[in-house]
């Protein structure tokens, strides 16, 4: 799940998954980050959930997936557009 909070000149997106599911560690991985893993790795939050804040320019589309432990890649079901194997976001 995504949530997006616009300011002036840029976008907080919020990544968002369940606290169990996959186990272990995910990171959001994209062309916000160079596709470099580790950099934004989910953490818990209060709720049970897990999650990690990106910001990205007002206006742009990027490409990611999630990648969790075990070189498991997948995509963010909550996300109805996609560039070939990955979700697409747009601001």
């Amino acid at each position: 799940m995504l949530e997006r909070k616009p300011r002036k000149d840029r976008t907080e997106v919020t990544f968002v998954l369940r606290g169990d599911q996959p186990p272990g560690p995910v990171s959001v991985v994209g062309d916000f980050n160079g596709w470099e893993p580790g950099v934004h790795t989910l953490v818990p939050r209060k709720d049970g959930q897990r999650a990690v804040t990106v910001a990205v320019p007002n206006g742009s589309t990027h490409s990611f997936r999630y990648l969790a432990a075990g070189d498991y890649w997948f995509n963010d079901e909550s996300v109805g557009d996609h560039d070939g194997p990955n979700s697409r976001l747009h601001t």
